[in-house]
């Protein structure tokens, strides 16, 4: 069943219970993040939780794994990219 979720201020149609690394490497920018320290971008790696570069802010919570996450109606996606 198609679902609605935010990602960085739009609208983005995805399955309900889809992993949200999976939607977020389909948008046009498949990017999840900026490096901390050397601001290269990032985006998942190994999709099984493991290599930490997947780390988005879901819902106002930071630092959560996409690769882990099942998307559901409404949920909010900043990625936090420059």
């Amino acid at each position: 069943m198609p679902i609605e979720l935010n990602i960085d201020g739009t609208l983005c149609r995805a399955e309900e219970d889809e992993l949200l690394a999976t939607v977020l490497l389909r948008q046009p920018v498949p990017l999840f993040r900026n490096h901390p320290v050397d601001d290269s971008p990032r985006a998942a790696f190994c999709m099984m939780g493991v290599c930490f570069e997947c780390l988005v802010e879901v819902d106002g919570v930071k630092n959560q794994q996409a690769c882990l996450i099942r998307v559901k109606d409404g949920m909010r996606v900043n990625r936090g990219l420059k």
